[in-house]
C-alpha cells in the first residue's frame, strides 16, 4: 500500500468532495493496522471500538450458532467497510467475529472518532449515511436471495456482482456464505 491516506481520501471523494485540510483532518482520526492471516479483528463477546475500512487483504465476517456451526454473514476487500455494526453503534458484546482470510492492512475508526468527524465536517454525515444504505441494499438483497433462490442462483448472483471473490476465497468459506455443502459447491463449479 503506497499512500494508505490518499487512498482513504479518494474513497470518501466517490461521494463527497474534500479539501485538503478536511482530508488531512479525516485521516487523522483513523488509525492504520495490519493483521495477519488467520487473525481475528474481532472476536464473539469481545466489545467492538472499531469500524474498519479495507486497505489491503479480504476478511469474512462470521456468526457462530449454538451447535457451533459457522455462518458467513459477509466479506470485504479492499474498498468496502466492516465491524459488528449492531457491537459497535450500541457498545455491546460482539455477536459476530472478523478474521482475515489474507493479510490485510486496514484502517480503523473508533466510535468517539465517527462521531466526532460526523459532528466537525458534517458532509461526512452524508457519506457514512450513503455507506450506511449501500451496506442495507446489500444486506437485504443478501436476504432475499435465500428466500427466493436455489443454491445454483446464489452462485451465479455472487459470480456477477463479485467475482474476484471466487479466486480468492477458500471454497469451504465460499459454501458458507452461499448456504450450501463443500459438495454442493463443488457440484455447481
Amino acid at each position: 500500500m503506497n499512500n494508505p491516506e490518499q487512498f482513504l481520501k479518494t474513497h470518501i471523494e466517490k461521494v463527497v468532495p474534500l479539501t485538503d485540510e478536511e482530508a488531512i483532518f479525516i485521516v487523522s482520526h483513523f488509525v492504520l493496522k495490519t493483521f495477519q492471516k488467520g487473525q481475528f479483528i474481532i472476536e464473539e463477546g469481545n466489545e467492538v471500538s472499531d469500524v474498519y475500512f479495507v486497505l489491503s487483504g479480504l476478511v469474512k465476517l462470521v456468526y457462530e450458532d449454538k451447535d457451533a456451526k459457522k455462518h458467513i454473514v459477509s466479506f470485504a476487500m479492499e474498498d468496502w467497510w466492516e465491524t459488528d455494526f449492531q457491537a459497535f453503534y450500541t457498545g455491546g458484546k460482539a455477536s459476530l467475529s472478523l478474521e482475515c482470510i489474507e493479510d490485510t492492512i486496514a484502517y480503523s475508526l473508533s466510535l468517539e472518532n465517527f462521531e466526532k468527524l460526523c459532528m466537525e465536517v458534517h458532509k461526512m454525515e452524508r457519506f457514512f449515511l450513503r455507506k450506511s444504505i449501500a451496506g442495507h441494499i446489500g444486506s437485504q438483497t443478501r436476504i432475499l436471495s435465500f428466500l427466493t433462490s436455489n443454491a445454483r442462483e446464489r452462485y451465479e448472483q455472487l459470480l456477477l456482482k463479485n467475482p474476484a471473490l471466487l479466486q480468492r476465497v477458500p471454497k469451504s468459506s465460499l459454501a458458507s456464505f452461499l448456504g450450501v455443502s463443500r459438495e454442493t459447491l463443488s457440484r455447481l463449479f
